[in-house]
C-alpha cells in the first residue's frame, strides 16, 4: 500500500485548482487505500489528476505511458510551469540526454516521467526501471491496449507482461475517456489488474450541443459545411477521413468563410505537423481540418465547435473527437455532416485491417522468398510486390504473422543488431560443448548484455559486442551464425529502417496457428460499430443519449439541448415543424400515410432498396416491381398520388430520423427495413418523433395522398391511452378525427377520446346500483369467444383486401381456410404456410397481414381478461354518447347505413351492375351466403332474368365454374341453364365457361 503522505486537498493549489470535479477526489481516494484503479472520465474531465495530485502526495517516482509525444510535451510543460519535477523520454531527446534523464530518475528526482508504450522495448530504459523506485504506473488513453478499443495499439498489449517482469506489485491506474464495457473488462485483464476499482464517471457533456446535417453528396456537405463554419465563433477543429480530403477542406474554406485554417493529417512532416500545431494552439489559425492523426491529449481548453466531415469509424472515436471542444466549460457544438456513402471509406478502412486469408498467405509466401535477413522492404513495396489493395492490409498480415511466431516486426535499429535468449535457465552457456571456446565465449558476453532481459529483444552495437568479446568483425559473424542453431537464441544482423525478421522457415501456410474465425468476429464487431454510428446519426431520439447508451451510462437521460431534443426553426431550412403547420386533419393523413409507408416497408421483408419501396407505393408498373411480384402486396399503390421521387425523399426522411434502417445487403446495395422505432409508431405505441421534419410541399403532399385511406387499411395495435400523456402528441398516437364532409374520406379515424369510450363499461349506471347484468358474451366460453372473434377480424380483412387488389374474396381465403386460421391461430409463418389453404402465394402475399390480424385478436382478448379482473373505467359523461354506439350520422361497423343498399337490395338494383366494382358485388353475394339466418332474399326470390345475370357476371369477372356453383349455391345443370338463357337474351357467353 502507498498512502498519501498528505492531505489531498491541500495539494490542489499547486494545480490552480479549488475543489475537486466530479468523481476525481473518489478515484484519488482508492489509490491512497493502495487499490489498482481503471478510471472512465469524459474529456475535459480532469483525468490527468488523477495520478498527478498522488505522485506528489507519495514518495518515489510515478510512471506515466501516453501514447504521443504532442500529448507528453504538453503535459511536462504545464507540470514544469507549475514547479512540480516532471520530465519525459521520447525520441526527441538526444541519446545523451535519454541517459541524463534516466540517471535522474534512478536516483529519484523526478515525480512524474512520462515515457510513449514503445519505450519499454528499450533495453538500457529497463535498465534504468530496474533501479528507479516506481511506486504509481499510470497508463493513459488505457483503450489503446484492448483489440476492442478503437485505437488499438500492439505496443501498448505488452504493458500487462512488462509491468508484471520489471514493476511486480506496482499500483496501477488506467485511464480513458471513451471505453465500452467490453473494452473496459479486456484493459483490466491485459493490463493485469489486481482486483481493480473501476470508476465510470458520467459521460454527459451537458456544455455540448450534438447535432447532424444530412448530406446527399460531396457538393451539399461542403456548402453545409461552409455555412455552419461562417456561422461559429471562436477556434474549431474539422475532421476529415483522408488526407484528400483535408486538402480539399483546407483549401476551400479559408476564401468562403474569411477564416484562417491550417491542414493537419500524417502525410505531412513531422515538422510542418509541428508549425501547424503551434499555430493553432497559440490562436494564429481559426481552425485546423485534419485527419484523427491529430487531437489525442491536445490542451486547448476554449475550442468552440467540433466538426466532423465524414462520419468516424466508432462512437468511441467520435466522442473523443467532438469531446475536444468546451473542455473550458462554455457552450460549444459538435456537428456531423453525415452522408450514406461515407461509410464506403470507413468499410474499406475496416476490409484493410482485417485482410482475407488469402492475402496473408500472400505476404506469407513472399517475405519466404527473400533470401536476405532482416529484409527491410517497406509495406509499400511488399504491397507492389503481391499487388494488394494497400499497405493496413500489408501491416495487418506482417502482425498476424508476428502473433503465429514466425516472423518478428523490427524497429529502426540504426545499424544495431538485435540478440535474443528465449530461456529462463540463468547460464545458457551450460548447453554449448566445453570444446566450444569460443561459442561459450561469446554467448557469455551476450547474456551478460541481455541480463534480465529474457524473451525480449536487445539491441547492440557490434562493436561494443567484439570489443567485450575479444573478437574480430569476421569471427563473430560466423559464431553468430553457429549460435543460431540453439533454438533458445536467435539474433538479427544489423539494419537501418523498419525491418522483418522472419523467425521460422520450415512451416507451410496451412501450419501456422492463425484463427481466422476471430478475426471474422472481429471484423464483425468493427463493422456492428460502424453500424452504430450511423444509428447515431440516424436516430430519431437524443444525440447524447444515444453515446450514453452505447457507453453504458447508468444515468443517461435527454440531453435537452441537441438537434433532436431541440429542433432548428423551420424557416431557415424549409421543412415544416408539420404538428405546428399541418391542421388536424392533415396530421391525421400525414400519420396515416406514414405508417402505410412503414407497413409496405414491413411486407418486403429488408430485401429492396429506397427506389422499389417508392415505386411499390406509387403503384408504379416497373418491370422490377413485376417481377418481384410487389404489385401484389396489400400496399400497392396505395401512395400514387405522391410521385416517386417524393416517395424517395419522405422514405430517407424517414431513415434520417431513425424510423428506417438501411442496410448493407450487397456491396454498394443498401437495402432498407423498419427499425424497432418505426415498428412502435407503426402499432400507435410510441408517438413519431417531436424532431420529425419534412419539407412543406411533401408534408402537405403526402397528407393529401393519404387522405383517402381509412385507418383500418393500416395494421395498427392501438396504444392503450393512458400511455399519452403530452396533449399535443394526442394527434399523432390516435389519429384525429378527419372531416367526413370531405369526399376524398369516406369513413373518420378513431380519437383518443372515442378510444377512452370504447374501453369504458357500458354497463357502469347499472353496477353503480348493484344490478349485476349477464351478457350473451358472458356465457361463452373464452376459447369460443376467441375463435369467433378471430373469423370475425378474418373475414373484416379478406373484405378490404378483396376490395384492394380486385380479387374475388374466396381468392384471398376460402371460408373453410378462414376456420382453421381461427382455431389454429398460428404466430409465425413457419406456422401458416403448413395451414391447408395456405399456398406460397398466399404467404408472401398475405401472410404477414394474416398473422397481424390473428395477433391482435389475440392481444385484444388478453387486454379484456386483464381488464375484467380490474375496477371500471370512469363513466362517459351525460354529454358522450354511450361507449358502444356509433355517432349520431355515423352508421355502426359492417351494417348499412341509411342510404346504403343492404346486401340484398344490392343483388336486385338495376343500378348495381354498370356502378359498382365487382369486387363489391362478390362481397355482397358472399355476405348473403354466408348468413342464411339474415333476413335478405335469396336466388328463388329473384326473376329469372336477373338470376341468369348474376351467374353471367361471375363468369364474366373470371370465376370458374366450380367457383360459380358454389357462390350462386346452384347445380352445374342449373348454372349452364343460366348461362343459356343470359346468351338468349344477347349476352356473350364464352364456350370454356361450360368446361
Amino acid at each position: 500500500m502507498n498512502e498519501m503522505m498528505v492531505d489531498p486537498e491541500s495539494l490542489l493549489p499547486q494545480f490552480g485548482l479549488s475543489d475537486f470535479r466530479p468523481g476525481q477526489r473518489q478515484v484519488i481516494d482508492r489509490l491512497a487505500a493502495g487499490d489498482d484503479v481503471l478510471c472512465v472520465m469524459p474529456t475535459g474531465g480532469g483525468k490527468s489528476l488523477c495520478y498527478q495530485l498522488p505522485a506528489l502526495a507519495r514518495p518515489g517516482t510515478t510512471l506515466v505511458v501516453s501514447p504521443l509525444i504532442a500529448l507528453m510535451k504538453d503535459q511536462v510543460d504545464g507540470l514544469k510551469a507549475q514547479g512540480i519535477a516532471a520530465e519525459l523520454i521520447n525520441s526527441t531527446l538526444t541519446p545523451a540526454q535519454q541517459e541524463q534523464v534516466m540517471a535522474a530518475m534512478a536516483a529519484g528526482e523526478y515525480k512524474l516521467v512520462y515515457i510513449a508504450p514503445e519505450r519499454l522495448r528499450n533495453g538500457r530504459f529497463l535498465e534504468a526501471l530496474g533501479s528507479a523506485q516506481v511506486t504509481l504506473l499510470a497508463v493513459d488513453e488505457a483503450h489503446c491496449v484492448s483489440e476492442w478499443g478503437h485505437d488499438f495499439r500492439p505496443d501498448y498489449a505488452r504493458l500487462g507482461q512488462v509491468r508484471k517482469r520489471y514493476l511486480p506489485s506496482v499500483q496501477t491506474i488506467a485511464l480513458t475517456a471513451t471505453a465500452t464495457p467490453m473494452v473496459r473488462d479486456d484493459v483490466c485483464q491485459l493490463l493485469q489488474l489486481d482486483d481493480p476499482k473501476v470508476f465510470v464517471t458520467g459521460f454527459a457533456r451537458t456544455n455540448l450541443r450534438f447535432g447532424v446535417t444530412q448530406c446527399k453528396t460531396d457538393s451539399d456537405k461542403q456548402e453545409a459545411l461552409v455555412r455552419y463554419i461562417a456561422k461559429q465563433q471562436g477556434a474549431g477543429i474539422i475532421y476529415a477521413a483522408t488526407r484528400k480530403a483535408c486538402e480539399e477542406i483546407g483549401h476551400l474554406l479559408p476564401g468562403l468563410t474569411k477564416r484562417k485554417v491550417g491542414v493537419y493529417h500524417g502525410g505531412m512532416d513531422s515538422e510542418h505537423r509541428r508549425q501547424v500545431q503551434e499555430q493553432f494552439m497559440g490562436g494564429d489559425l481559426d481552425a485546423i481540418v485534419a485527419t484523427n492523426a491529430f487531437g489525442m491529449g491536445i490542451d486547448k481548453s476554449n475550442i468552440r465547435y467540433v466538426a466532423h466531415y465524414n462520419m468516424p469509424g466508432t462512437l468511441e472515436a467520435y466522442y473523443q473527437e467532438a469531446g475536444r471542444a468546451g473542455r473550458d466549460g462554455g457552450d460549444s457544438d459538435c456537428r456531423m455532416f453525415f452522408a450514406y456513402q461515407d461509410r464506403y471509406i470507413q468499410g474499406f478502412f475496416i476490409e484493410n485491417r482485417y485482410p482475407s486469408k488469402e492475402v496473408v498467405k500472400e505476404v506469407y509466401e513472399f517475405l519466404l522468398s527473400r533470401p536476405e535477413d532482416p529484409i527491410e522492404l517497406t509495406l509499400e513495396q511488399v504491397r507492389r510486390a503481391i499487388d494488394a489493395d494497400s499497405t493496413e492490409a500489408i501491416g495487418t498480415a506482417e502482425t498476424l504473422l508476428s502473433k503465429a511466431d514466425v516472423l518478428r516486426r523490427l524497429d529502426s535499429s540504426s545499424n544495431q543488431m538485435i540478440l535474443r535468449i528465449d530461456h529462463e535457465h540463468p547460464d545458457v552457456v551450460s548447453f554449448l560443448p566445453k570444446s566450444s571456446k569460443l561459442r561459450r565465449r561469446v554467448l557469455g558476453v551476450i547474456q551478460e548484455l541481455v541480463g534480465k532481459r529474457r524473451f525480449d529483444d536487445v539491441y547492440v552495437r557490434p562493436q561494443r559486442l567484439m570489443d567485450k568479446a575479444e573478437v574480430s568483425r569476421e569471427q563473430l559473424s560466423r559464431v553468430l551464425r553457429e549460435l543460431k542453431r540453439l533454438q533458445c537464441f536467435d539474433y538479427v544482423p544489423p539494419f537501418r529502417g523498419r525491418a522483418v525478421h522472419v523467425v521460422r522457415r520450415d512451416l507451410k501456410f496451412h501450419q501456422l496457428d492463425i484463427d481466422f474465425e476471430e478475426l471474422a468476429r472481429r471484423k464483425a464487431a468493427e463493422f456492428a460499430k460502424l453500424d452504430a454510428v450511423i444509428g447515431f446519426a440516424r436516430s430519431g431520439g437524443c444525440r447524447q443519449k444515444v453515446i450514453l447508451d452505447y457507453f453504458g451510462d447508468p444515468a443517461a437521460s435527454d440531453c435537452k439541448r441537441c438537434d433532436r431534443c431541440v429542433p432548428e426553426e423551420a424557416s431557415s431550412t424549409g421543412t415544416a415543424l408539420w404538428k405546428k403547420e399541418l391542421n388536424e386533419r392533415q396530421v391525421d393523413n400525414l400519420f396515416r400515410g406514414l405508417r402505410v409507408i412503414l407497413s409496405g416497408i414491413t411486407r418486403m421483408h429488408g430485401r429492396f432498396g429506397i427506389s422499389l419501396v417508392a415505386q411499390m407505393l406509387s403503384g408504379s408498373n416497373n418491370k422490377k416491381v413485376m417481377q418481384w411480384k410487389l404489385n401484389r402486396l396489400s400496399t400497392y399503390g396505395l401512395l400514387s398520388g405522391l410521385k416517386q421521387s417524393q416517395l424517395s425523399k419522405i422514405l430517407t426522411t424517414m431513415i434520417e430520423h431513425g424510423l428506417v434502417v438501411q442496410k448493407e445487403v450487397d456491396q454498394r446495395r443498401p437495402t432498407v427495413e423498419i427499425s424497432e422505432l418505426g415498428k412502435s409508431v407503426m402499432h400507435l405505441q410510441t408517438p413519431l418523433p417531436n424532431s420529425f421534419l419534412l419539407p412543406r410541399p411533401l408534408a402537405y403532399g403526402l397528407a393529401a395522398a393519404a387522405a383517402h385511406i381509412e385507418s383500418g387499411d393500416v395494421s395498427t395495435a392501438e396504444r392503450p391511452a393512458e400511455d399519452v400523456s403530452d396533449p399535443e402528441q394526442r394527434q399523432v398516437v390516435q389519429p384525429t378525427v378527419t372531416d367526413t364532409s370531405s369526399p376524398a374520406v369516406e369513413q373518420s379515424s378513431p380519437t383518443l377520446d372515442s378510444i377512452q369510450q370504447d374501453q369504458a363499461d357500458p354497463n357502469a349506471d347499472d353496477a353503480d346500483k348493484g344490478v349485476v347484468n349477464v351478457t350473451l358474451e358472458a356465457l361463452i366460453s373464452p376459447e369460443q369467444q376467441l375463435l369467433t372473434e378471430a373469423r370475425d377480424a378474418l373475414k373484416r380483412w379478406r373484405r378490404r383486401a378483396s376490395a384492394a387488389h380486385g380479387l374475388p374474396a374466396f381468392r384471398v381465403l376460402s371460408n373453410a381456410t378462414i376456420d382453421r386460421l381461427a382455431e389454429l391461430r398460428p404466430k409465425a409463418s413457419s406456422e401458416l404456410e403448413v395451414i391447408k389453404g395456405i399456398g406460397p402465394a398466399t404467404l408472401e402475399q398475405f401472410g404477414y397481414d394474416i398473422l397481424e390480424v390473428i395477433q391482435k385478436v389475440v392481444e385484444q382478448q388478453g387486454d379484456e381478461a386483464a381488464a375484467s379482473s380490474s375496477p371500471p373505467p370512469e363513466q362517459p359523461s351525460a354529454n358522450e354518447p354511450p361507449a358502444n354506439e356509433p355517432p349520431p350520422d355515423q352508421p355502426p361497423p359492417d351494417q348499412p347505413s341509411a342510404n346504403e343498399p343492404s346486401a340484398a337490395e344490392a343483388l336486385t338494383s338495376e343500378a348495381l351492375p354498370a356502378e359498382t366494382p365487382f369486387a363489391a358485388v362478390d362481397e355482397a353475394v358472399l355476405e348473403a351466403v354466408q348468413q342464411p339466418d339474415a333476413a335478405v332474399e335469396t336466388d328463388s326470390e329473384l326473376g329469372d332474368d336477373d338470376q341468369a345475370y348474376w351467374t353471367w357476371r361471375l363468369f364474366s369477372e373470371g370465376y370458374q365454374l366450380e367457383e360459380v356453383v358454389q357462390v350462386r349455391r346452384l347445380t352445374v345443370q342449373q348454372v349452364f341453364d343460366h348461362l343459356r338463357a343470359a346468351e338468349a337474351s344477347g349476352r356473350e357467353v364464352q364456350s370454356h365457361w361450360r368446361r
